[in-house]
């Protein structure tokens, strides 16, 4: 059975299906803060979303990251690696973008399971 969590006009947060949670389309809410201010408010929602799907970032399996500037992408990783563990970490890709609407610099999906 399919659990569609967290509804908002556009779509549902999390989709829970056998065993696996899926997590899309993070991005931070307050856009004057620099990479790694939106990447540790992007992670906060993560984790909340994360705990409504009944998981946690320890079962994280996926993450595909979209970044609107390369260089700052260390900034980015500093605060990943302060917020995962590293037996924890999950398969990852850091995407490298034109634009993500306003000035939002970066935007998270996620697979975990429960």
């Amino acid at each position: 059975m399919t659990e569609r969590l967290l509804r908002t006009p556009t779509l549902h947060r999390v989709v829970r299906h056998n065993g696996l949670a899926f997590i899309g389309g993070i991005v931070a809410d307050d856009e004057g803060l620099d990479m790694a201010g939106q990447t540790r408010e992007v992670l906060s929602k993560l984790d909340a979303y994360l705990r409504e799907a009944g998981s946690d970032r320890s079962k994280l399996l996926s993450v595909t990251i979209f970044i609107t500037d390369m260089n700052v992408k260390p900034q980015m990783d500093a605060v990943w690696k302060e917020w995962l563990a590293p037996e924890d970490l999950p398969t990852r890709a850091t995407i490298g973008v034109a634009d993500l609407g306003g000035t939002t610099l970066i935007e998270l999906i996620a697979t975990a399971h429960y």
